[in-house]
């Protein structure tokens, strides 16, 4: 079952996303100095606009979109403390990214990179609203494009919703092709929302680091 704005809303609100560090996750600073990510991005769950925010300063053409007007309106504030006013943030469902004008002029997919970072685990206990994410990543990926995945995963104690590997494999299957899926690690903020179930783990100035996997998956 999905969550409604409203309630991404609220934790917006009341600030207590663990996944609002204040910065990129390494994970996907180091796929771009690897050269992972090209052409036109986007950032689906772009949350308070972090990868948006980066890709932008380092000249790519990247968009940012999330279903909570809040998160949206906390990036554009973000954006512009940091100097880079000009990353574009919308409100969008990621079901549905084709009617949330992410298409090319001509109708044809736009993206020739997805950044997927924290979003598709969100949808990976129930099998057919993920398989509409996938249908929705498909509608908007260029045939030869790339989405990368950063999922937290249930390998090892954390909080938040924990994927195996398994759930990716099965996820990216006709019209996918999987190039790449290893052990990661995703920064997550201790907030009071995740304080029980983050006691037993390594803490650094009310930061985590915890597993997750990182997929590239190309689009044929």
């Amino acid at each position: 079952m999905t969550r409604s704005a409203e309630f991404w809303d609220s934790v917006y609100d009341s600030d207590t996303a663990p996944w609002v560090i204040g910065e990129p996750q390494p994970a996907i600073v180091e796929l771009e100095r690897a050269g992972w990510i090209r052409g036109r991005v986007l950032d689906p769950g772009a949350g308070a606009g972090e990868h948006t925010i980066l890709l932008t300063r380092l000249g790519y053409d990247v968009r940012g979109v999330d279903l909570a007007p809040n998160a949206v309106a906390w990036a554009r504030r973000n954006a512009a403390e940091q100097g880079v006013p000009q990353a574009r943030f919308d409100v969008a469902d990621a079901l549905r990214l084709s009617e949330a004008t992410a298409l090319a002029d001509d109708g044809a997919p736009a993206f020739d990179t997805i950044v997927d970072s924290a979003l598709f685990h969100i949808f990976g206990t129930d099998p057919d609203v993920r398989a509409e994410y996938v249908r929705s990543l498909h509608a908007v990926c260029r045939p030869g494009g790339l989405v990368h995945v950063l999922a937290l995963s249930d390998s090892e104690p954390g909080f938040g919703p924990r994927i195996s590997d398994a759930v990716i494999r099965e996820s990216f299957g006709e019209g996918w092709e999987l190039e790449d899926l290893r052990p990661a690690r995703y920064r997550g903020r201790v907030t009071g929302s995740v304080a029980e179930a983050a006691v037993h783990l390594e803490q650094h100035n009310g930061r985590v680091d915890l597993a997750a996997w990182l997929a590239r998956i190309r689009r044929v």
